[in-house]
């Protein structure tokens, strides 16, 4: 199963959803962040049921302000959110332990 989609119109609705959401933020010109693309896929059908991971393309319509108000300024950078507010962050590419680390912690 891969990652869902998220776009600048469900973004808050699911990151708002009551379930730990992690949400990679993602360019298809960035090569670390294409680099972390299978593992995030993979990570969907680890936590599958237990989290939500998710990714969001910068570059889509209207996710400029999305990253302007997280304070994205680097990619990849995943952040992890509980109840609509961010609870854990990742930057750059790093291995996929780093990152199950971070969701495991928020579980």
């Amino acid at each position: 199963m891969p990652a869902i989609h998220l776009t600048a119109e469900n973004f808050d609705s699911v990151i708002s959803s009551g379930q730990l959401v992690f949400v990679d933020f993602w360019a298809t010109w960035c090569r670390p962040c294409m680099m972390m693309g299978p593992i995030i896929d993979e990570l969907a059908d680890e936590y599958n049921g237990r989290a939500v991971i998710a990714k969001m393309n910068v570059d889509e319509p209207g996710v400029g302000d999305i990253c302007a108000r997280f304070g994205i300024t680097n990619i990849p950078n995943m952040k992890l959110f509980k109840n609509g507010v961010e609870v854990g962050n990742v930057v750059g590419a790093v291995p996929k332990a780093t990152v199950k680390g971070v969701i495991d912690r928020n579980l």
